[in-house]
């Protein structure tokens, strides 16, 4: 479809995608299954304890904070991916709602957010490989890595399926174990332990919110990174064999899995340990807890799990980015070479992006302190942006559905529109307490200044489509 076009359909009638269609090799199960496991991240893993150094034990307060914001703008997404599924999720529904302009923004942010993610974790990756088999380059690992999952995502999507299907069924198990063991040990029922009571939880050296309001703000800040990446399931939902059911039985599920994964096991920690335990930094939370509870080889089972997730990231985020990368290019949103189709698999589009991300992590090794850093910094703040979108597109395309098609309204935002302005109100806020922090500001201007410079570029693209018309 021509740039014009794309740009100036009515969003009554405009196609969710506008290019040749996707494959539909993921089953249900494989959509399951990246619902389940997308939630556990080495975010959760490893940044967890940056947030319980800072918040102390109300880690479980700022983590519940949170994953009720997500909540919502999980329940929000899935009611409109439920109604248009698209390869572009909220990038569609942005331009359906706000204008394509919307759409070219929060898509080529969320395409850049998600190709340093792939730099991140690959170097994540790498760095556990070089432990395991010292005297080994790193950039090998990096190497080796890359090319599996480029590999993997240029072929059939149901190799993508596959390898999160068992990335994801290894993170549940490993995240239940630790659940079923945590629980008996704070019971009592654990032999060799002793149940430890509300002592750490309340009454250890501060006691349940011992830096104060400060500490508990840090933690709020580093729990919203930690949920970056259920998005996915949203984008992965319109290559399955039913898009529709498969996004709704997945969104629906979000509300058990964030309590019990995040929340659940935070609680789990800080009530085993001491808040201030320097283990929980230097070990990671997860470790130092199984080696409270005497765990034998407890920091290298929770590398392995580390290396699981960090691996299963690289495989979505490699996923996420090509597509919507494709779902941009196909509305006349970017590059046309990247639209062409081989195998019902967007392969010029992978390559892109997993190039963009192999780049990244050699400006990483090249510029640690100067481009990598900016480009940190610049999708810092990224995913609020994209929930402010969500929000923001819910709230229109939810009068338009309930007007035009309510059958469609498979999956319905609670309290709307009430809790639809609470989840904008939520995202306004921590963008403000990102801006009032020392250490978070410049992340609120770098990426402030991105979202800019793709509104402008959005805009001037759409004015000029409309004046050729």
């Amino acid at each position: 479809m021509s740039h014009s076009t794309s740009t100036l359909t009515p969003p009554e009638t405009q196609r969710t995608d506008a290019g040749p269609p996707l494959g539909s090799g993921l089953k249900q199960r494989h959509l399951s299954m990246i619902a389940l496991g997308g939630v556990i991240g080495a975010g959760l893993f490893v940044g967890s304890g940056a947030g319980i150094a800072a918040a102390g034990p109300s880690i479980v307060l700022a983590y519940a904070a949170s994953g009720l914001l997500v909540m919502f703008v999980m329940r929000m997404l899935g009611e409109m991916s439920a109604a248009n599924p698209a390869s572009g999720s909220f990038s569609v529904h942005a331009e359906r709602a706000v204008g394509p302009w919307a759409g070219f923004t929060v898509g080529w942010m969320f395409w850049t957010l998600l190709c340093v993610g792939v730099a991140i974790e690959a170097i994540g990756a790498a760095n556990i490989m070089t432990g395991w088999f010292p005297g080994t380059p790193s950039w090998m690992w990096v190497l080796v890595f890359m090319a599996v999952f480029c590999g993997s995502n240029l072929a059939a999507v149901s190799n993508f399926g596959e390898f999160e299907f068992w990335f994801s069924a290894l993170k549940i198990g490993a995240i239940g174990l630790f659940l079923g063991l945590g629980v008996l040990a704070v019971l009592g029922l654990l032999p060799g332990t002793g149940s430890p009571g509300a002592a750490n939880l309340l009454h250890h050296d501060g006691g349940f919110l011992p830096n104060g309001m400060d500490g508990l703000l840090v933690g709020l800040l580093a729990s919203v990174v930690a949920y970056g990446g259920l998005e996915t399931v949203t984008i992965a939902a319109a290559e399955s064999e039913d898009p529709v059911g498969g996004v709704a039985r997945a969104v629906k599920t979000t509300m058990w899995r964030i309590a019990i994964v995040y929340v659940g096991s935070m609680l789990v920690i800080v009530t085993l340990l001491p808040w201030n335990d320097p283990a929980v930094t230097a070990d990671g939370p997860y470790a130092a807890t199984l080696d409270k509870l005497g765990i034998p080889a407890a920091g290298q089972i929770m590398n392995v799990v580390i290396l699981i997730a960090l691996l299963s990231a690289m495989n979505a985020n490699i996923y996420g980015s090509s597509r919507m990368a494709y779902s941009l290019v196909s509305r006349g949103q970017g590059p046309k070479a990247l639209g062409k189709l081989a195998g019902r698999v967007p392969r010029r589009a992978v390559l892109a992006s997993s190039g963009f991300g192999f780049v990244t992590v050699l400006l990483s090794y090249w510029y640690p302190d100067t481009l990598f850093a900016w480009l940190l910094n610049m999708v810092g703040g990224v995913i609020l942006v994209v929930w402010g979108f969500i929000a923001v597109s819910q709230f229109v395309l939810r009068r338009r559905l309930e007007r035009e098609t309510p059958g469609k309204l498979v999956v319905r935002m609670w309290g709307f529109p009430y809790l639809t302005w609470v989840a904008l109100a939520g995202v306004a806020g921590v963008l403000v307490l990102m801006a009032l922090g020392e250490d978070t500001r410049v992340q609120v201007i770098f990426t402030g200044g991105l979202t800019a410079a793709l509104a402008v570029t959005g805009y001037v693209m759409q004015r000029r489509a409309a004046a050729a018309r």
